[in-house]
C-alpha cells in the first residue's frame, strides 16, 4: 500500500457516485493501492454545484475524509504556465482541468483521473495508471 497522497480528478469522483457497485469504481482500485487523497477546491466546486440537493450529504462527507488542496499564487502561477504552453501548441483544454492539473504539481502530487485525454497534454504532470 503506497503511503503517499494523490490528488484525485472530478471524472474520478463521478465515475465512482455513479457506480452501483462501487468495486467497480476507479476509485475503489485506487482504494487498494492508496491511502491518502486530495483534491482539488475546483473538483470541490465542480461537484457541488453539478450535485442536487439528494446527493449533498454523500458529498460533503467524502469531502469531509480528503484534503481539499486550497487555489493559491503557486497553483495560479502554474495555471497561467500550463495555459501559455498549452495555447502555443494549440491544444488548449477547459480552465478547470488546467486549474486541477495546477494544483497537483503546484502541491508535487500525482493526478488520478479517467479524462486522459486532455491531462496528457500537460508537461510535467504525473498521471495515476488506473
Amino acid at each position: 500500500m503506497e503511503t503517499s497522497i494523490i490528488c484525485l480528478d472530478t471524472s474520478i469522483l463521478i465515475d465512482y457516485y455513479r457506480k452501483k457497485d462501487k468495486k467497480k469504481s476507479a476509485f475503489f482500485q485506487l482504494t487498494n493501492r492508496y491511502r491518502l487523497f486530495s483534491v482539488s477546491i475546483v473538483t470541490e466546486y465542480e461537484i457541488l454545484v453539478g450535485s442536487k440537493p439528494e446527493q449533498e450529504n454523500f458529498w460533503n462527507g467524502f469531502f469531509d475524509k480528503v484534503t481539499i488542496l486550497p487555489f493559491n499564487k503557486a497553483v495560479s502561477d502554474k495555471a497561467v504556465s500550463i495555459t501559455k504552453q498549452l495555447k502555443a501548441s494549440n491544444k488548449l483544454i477547459e480552465v478547470p482541468d488546467i486549474f486541477i492539473a495546477a494544483t497537483a504539481i503546484a502541491y508535487s502530487l500525482p493526478l488520478a483521473t479517467l479524462n486522459l485525454k486532455h491531462f496528457q497534454r500537460v508537461k510535467d504532470l504525473s498521471i495515476v495508471k488506473i
